[in-house]
């Protein structure tokens, strides 16, 4: 390629000049190509330790003038042909042009000029993403696709120098980190490493420093592991890892292909080795730390962050930390943890000015909300770009109907502000006449859309509580002082004050309020008015799997609470489930969150509620509600781990009994509402509203700990369960005020003697002395880990699933099918990020067995044919597979699952002649039905009426109390009924009809005929399979012979069924009359049959053209007339006189006969006797007995793509090597 004109001062160190003219110099670097010996290897070996570019280009053109010393790079090429196309360029447009200038100056200047244009204009072709990536960026991505056989679509995220470990022997190279794959490449001395990972096929990503592994990343598969080390930036290069090894596993769950984000602003400048794709992913890797930070929605995206300091009036003093702005919202947190944090939505904001600045306050910006809240910011580096920023984003908010924050001066049991506009705003329901429809599944009237089921259900008053309810109104008063002090609603100060207050107790007042709030549930809310109604509308009425597993456990839900006995209760935790399984199809509806949502609803309203639910299944407990519960496995596995840290002994025991995975899953899907009091468990629900999983976590260990010296003494399972489960139902809430709620789990295992009573509030106390030094941090980081871990683990049991389930019904052994069943879900994954006709998501629905959840296209089923086929036809193996993907694909959809593709495998490797012969007979019928169109039961026939036909089909004679039915009985069908119901009950004549209407197996009468022209494209198809067998000959005259007795027995059957009547077969004979007689039949043969014959003659010859055999040699042919009756051969091969009276010609004199000829379409033959005409050649039953071996064709497909070789040199031929 043109590149821009740069100096060169030692134009012959480590090139060769290959060609020169008075004004070019043509260069190959030194080792590529043949020769170089020690100095090439030394070279090389340089190039690829220290990045050069030479290793991709290893041919330039440098530009000089006369004696000048100095040269001008102005092109180069990755291949000889490349550079040569430059070269001849520049000898046909400049040399003439060059010679007419006077000095070397304007030389030099005129072609410095002449690339720069002509690199300007190749740039205006390209796209924008490509420019901005650096010149140095895009020559190692193209390195990449060339070492490694990448396509276009693979996109590289970064590279960086290391080290690969193999044994004990470091090889230094280069680690290229892609969207889908890590690779690296290493050349010293003519020893050449290259290593292909997928990302998929990671199940452990960890760094650590040993003594023999110094700062190192290990890469762990199922197979093996990778070591590397002696990075820059180890630290850097792990992140990237974690990321990329993240968005694969997302990939197998979801099938989320990546996307990269193209309204990522553009770099002011462009970085140095840092690629587009690098600096989305580092976008998207912040905005993931800041909503989960704040508690934001996923759609919220960080703009810009900056330190200063925030005045807080409560504490007079100014905090140290950093402001981070984003689309809609503005907030701060503290650099001491948990001293203060701040949302402040745009919404909210009423004015946004400079302050005036000082010594004391330097930059100050001053923030004032709608609620009377002022927010001072200071030690601002660059005020004036923040402030147009915020003001920029201020102008894209839409204008809020109200000043105050909704949650502002809500009391219990009063509606909530935001209510009657959310609902009001919705579209009045029409019927189909335009008319406001009578009923609405929700409304505003609906008590539930006011107020929590607890306010409703209330039935003692608080004063009658004595203390408990003292006790509660000093909670409520605290809080309201807190509100006075550090403001009330989302523009909240949150301080270690608040931390303290919720860890002793939300009142049930202001729980849903607080709840709202903690979660980020308010602010999704306020911006998403009428949007629950709208979903409830939609989804109420719908009959879906979802809907039948929510019906199923909707009296399941707290059933002991008295809110939950009556159909307001019912009905209003039906239409939260319902409008939110409607929102989110890819999650549903999953066991436990019926239980969740009934604890919401009690103390919030339905459309509150909704959102909560919400917040925890989308952002604070992720995937845990899914159709696998992962996010609920992966942090079993992060208890196992934090178990082992924090009570090593108490987990080697646990582990020994497998206790810990059987009561951490229920413990964090319910959040311990379903083993733990109800007024206990709710004040956990509290603090985890604030702290998130971290409280869960901290909570559990102290349960643990607790019980630690009686778990010790255990000695199976059930007796550490029987343990545990009586230590939480003893835990009790003494200051609640509600009336007691029996808890079931309580009464079922209550011994013999009560143990003693544990108070939540000392349990949650004690939680947090032993156990809060566990950060969020900490327990991401150990998700990544336990997430990798758990997708793959749940992948080899989908495949293990798989593999029971088609087993029975494939000759393939169990290792066979599981390697299959990787190949075949490899090119699904593959559609994720390398493009196909239809999207990942469209073929993947997990609501589907594991045996139909992926599925591959046409395209990607011809890559599978032709390599693990065992019918290789050459140019037409395409043609092949597209037939067989056409058979195979029963509902017409364009996509085969892994049972159907198995179906065909099985077919062509472990069936018999006949099985084989059968299904190559089917893949050259046309599409449709392969079978006849008959059916024993008519089209317009009843069910009745054909149970009833069925009965009195044949003559029986039972005697059973009198009554005896016979065939031909005059009685109407009731009477048949009524006599036939006395012998047998409905349940046998249920499995009759059954049995009819079950698909009958296909037998080989039940195959149509097939004419000539498909009988043509069969032998056509013989032909080339058998081009690559080592007996081709005798299968080519063995086939040849069965081809002209089929084509006799057509004619004969054609006469039979026709009586003789057949058109002429010549269409240049148009003026024939119409009424020839037929020919005799004795000259039959030399007639039509040597019409139909030359077709079948010149398909051969088309296939023979198109996949030449191994023998060319004419005398061989000729020595080979043996093998059959009937010899082929080429009629360009041989003489007139040559020929023989029994040879079948392959091929045609001339044009002449070729337009003389067409397809007769009377002719048509069975395959029964495609079948008996093959039966008569031992080589064709031979060639179709034979077994084929998968192995044999899997073992290419599934070898590493790591290879280490000796290389003596670097020729074009082997680097196109190296992309296969």
């Amino acid at each position: 390629m043109w590149i821009t004109p740069g100096e060169v001062l030692l134009a012959n160190a480590l090139w060769v000049s290959e060609r020169a003219n008075p004004f070019f110099i043509l260069q190959r670097r030194k080792g590529h190509g043949k020769g170089g010996g020690i100095t090439g290897l030394l070279v090389g070996t340089m190039d690829v330790v220290l990045d050069s570019s030479a290793r991709v280009a290893p041919y330039r053109i440098l530009h000089q003038t006369g004696d000048s010393q100095i040269f001008c790079s102005i092109a180069c090429g990755s291949s000889r042909k490349e550079i040569t196309e430059h070269w001849e360029w520049l000898e046909t447009n400049l040399l003439q042009t060059l010679s007419i200038f006077d000095n070397n100056e304007e030389i030099t200047t005129f072609v410095k000029g002449k690339i720069s244009g002509i690199i300007a204009e190749e740039n205006k072709s390209k796209a924008a993403l490509e420019d901005e990536d650096s010149g140095k960026f895009r020559e190692a991505e193209l390195k990449m696709r060339k070492l490694f056989g990448m396509p276009g679509e693979e996109k590289l995220v970064n590279y960086y120098s290391c080290s690969y470990w193999k044994g004990r022997v470091p090889r230094q190279g280069w680690v290229y980190l892609s969207v889908n794959h890590l690779c690296f490449y290493s050349l010293l001395l003519g020893k050449e490493v290259t290593l292909v990972v997928q990302w998929t096929e990671v199940i452990r990503l960890e760094k650590n420093a040993t003594l023999l592994f110094p700062e190192s990343v290990r890469v762990s598969t199922r197979h093996t592991e990778h070591y590397f080390s002696m990075f820059l930036n180890v630290n850097d290069t792990f992140k990237l890892m974690e990321q990329l090894a993240t968005i694969a596993m997302r990939q197998l769950l979801d099938n989320e292909g990546f996307a990269a984000d193209h309204s990522l602003p553009k770099a002011c400048k462009t970085l140095k080795n840092v690629s587009a794709l690098k600096r989305d992913l580092d976008a998207r890797a912040k905005n993931e730390r800041y909503r989960a930070l704040f508690r934001l929605t996923q759609d919220e995206r960080l703009d810009g962050h900056t330190d200063c300091t925030l005045w807080t009036p409560f504490a007079k003093m100014h905090i140290v930390g950093q402001l981070f702005v984003s689309n809609n919202y503005i907030c701060f947190c503290s650099r001491e943890e948990d001293l203060c944090q701040l949302i402040i939505p745009l919404r909210e904001v009423s004015i946004v000015e400079k302050a005036d600045s000082s010594s004391v306050l330097p930059c100050p910006v001053s923030i004032s909300t709608k609620n009377k809240m002022t927010f001072l910011f200071a030690n601002l580096k660059d005020r004036d770009f923040l402030v147009q920023r915020i003001s920029d984003f201020l102008q894209r908010t839409p204008e809020s109907g109200h000043s105050v924050s909704q949650s502002e001066g809500r009391c219990a049991g009063s509606p909530s502000p935001s209510t009657t506009p959310l609902s009001s705003s919705l579209p009045t329901p029409t019927g189909a006449a335009g008319e406001p429809s009578q009923r609405r599944h929700y409304s505003p009237s609906l008590p539930t859309a006011t107020k929590g089921l607890l306010h409703i259900y209330q039935k003692d008053a608080p004063e009658e509580h004595g203390p408990k309810a003292t006790k509660e109104k000093m909670k409520e008063e605290s809080w309201n002082i807190h509100f006075l002090e550090f403001g009330r609603g989302v523009c909240m100060y949150r301080t270690s004050k608040t931390r303290e207050l919720v860890l002793n107790g939300i009142p049930e007042s202001l729980r849903g309020e607080l709840w709202l709030l903690f979660s980020g549930a308010q602010n999704e809310m306020d911006t998403h008015p009428g949007y629950y109604a709208e979903r409830v509308e939609q989804a109420m009425g719908r009959c879906t799997l979802a809907t039948e597993e929510i019906e199923r456990d909707l009296h399941r839900s707290m059933p002991e609470h008295h809110a939950f006995q009556n159909e307001m209760g019912i009905a209003a935790l039906r239409r939260v489930l319902t409008a939110y399984a409607c929102r989110n199809p890819g999650i549903g509806y999953c066991q436990a969150m019926n239980i969740v949502t009934s604890v919401l609803l009690l103390y919030c309203t339905e459309e509150e509620a909704f959102w909560l639910l919400v917040a925890l299944c989308e952002r604070m407990l992720p995937d845990y509600y899914n159709t696998r519960v992962v996010g609920a496995l992966v942090d079993q596995g992060v208890f196992e781990e934090l178990t082992r840290h924090c009570l090593p002994f108490l987990y080697e025991h646990m582990q020994e009994l497998g206790v810990i995975s059987t009561i951490s899953l229920s413990w964090f899907l319910t959040l311990f509402l379903s083993v733990m009091p109800f007024d206990s468990a709710v004040l956990l629900v509290d603090c985890f509203f604030y702290e998130g999983i971290k409280v869960i976590f901290q909570v559990a260990l102290a349960v643990l700990h607790a019980n630690m010296d009686t778990l010790l003494d255990c000695n199976d399972e059930g007796e550490a369960m029987t343990i545990l489960g009586r230590y939480l139902d003893n835990v009790v809430n003494k200051e609640t005020v509600s009336p007691p709620i029996p808890h079931l789990h309580a009464l079922l295992t209550s011994g013999d003697e009560p143990p003693p009573q544990i108070d939540v509030f000392q349990l949650i106390k004690s939680s947090c002395d032993k156990f809060g030094s566990l950060r969020a941090d900490v327990i991401e980081q150990m998700r990544f880990h336990q997430r990798l871990k758990v997708i793959q683990s749940l992948e080899d049991t989908a495949k293990r699933s798989v593999v029971r389930a088609i087993m029975t019904d494939s000759a393939f052994s169990i290792e066979e099918l599981e390697e299959l069943y990787v190949h075949f879900k490899a090119k699904h994954i593959m559609s994720c990020y390398w493009g196909a006709s239809t999207t990942a998501a469209e073929r993947h629905d997990p609501s589907l067995p594991y045996l139909e959840q992926y599925r591959i296209d046409l395209g990607q089923f011809c890559q599978l044919f032709g390599a693990l086929g065992t019918w290789p036809c050459g140019t037409h193996t395409a043609t092949l597979a597209a037939r067989l993907f056409r058979l195979l694909d029963m509902n017409k959809d364009g996509l085969i699952n892994f049972k159907e593709f198995v179906t065909g495998l099985s077919g062509m490797y472990h069936g018999d002649m006949t099985e084989k012969l059968k299904l190559l007979y089917n893949l050259h019928l046309p599409p449709g039905k392969q079978g006849k169109h008959n059916s024993d039961k008519p089209p317009f026939l009843s069910d009745l009426d054909f149970l009833v036909q069925e009965v009195t089909s044949d003559t029986f004679d039972q005697q059973n109390g009198g009554h005896t039915v016979f065939r031909g009985n005059s009685q109407s069908h009731c009477n048949i009924l009524v006599s036939v119901s006395e012998v047998k009950d409905y349940k046998y004549y249920l499995r009759m009809w059954a049995m009819e209407n079950e698909p009958k197996k296909e037998t080989i009468k039940d195959l149509r005929r097939m004419n000539q022209e498909q009988f043509i494209e069969l032998c056509k198809t013989l032909y080339n399979m058998f081009s690559e067998d080592p007996l081709e000959q005798e299968l080519y005259h063995a086939i040849a012979t069965v081809a002209s007795l089929l084509l006799r027995i057509g004619e004969v059957g054609k006469k039979f069924t026709n009586n003789g009547a057949n058109k002429p077969t010549d269409t240049t004979n148009t003026q024939a009359p119409a009424a020839e007689l037929p020919q005799p039949e004795k000259e039959e043969p030399n007639g039509e049959s040597s019409s139909g014959q030359s077709l079948v003659c010149r398909a051969l010859a088309e296939a023979q053209l198109e996949t030449p055999p191994q023998q060319t040699s004419d005398e061989e042919v000729k020595d080979d007339t043996s093998v059959s009756s009937y010899s082929m051969v080429s009629t360009g091969s041989l003489q007139c006189e040559d020929i023989a009276d029994d040879t079948v010609l392959i091929g045609c004199a001339g044009e002449q006969q070729r337009r003389g000829s067409i397809l007769d379409g009377d002719w048509s033959i069975t395959f029964e006797q495609v079948l008996a005409s093959m039966l008569t050649e031992p080589p064709l039953v031979d060639y179709f007995e034979k077994k084929g071996d998968i192995q044999a064709r899997m073992a290419p497909c599934k070898m590493q793509r790591r290879v280490e070789r000796q290389v003596s040199s670097s020729s074009d031929h082997e680097l196109a090597q190296l992309s296969t």
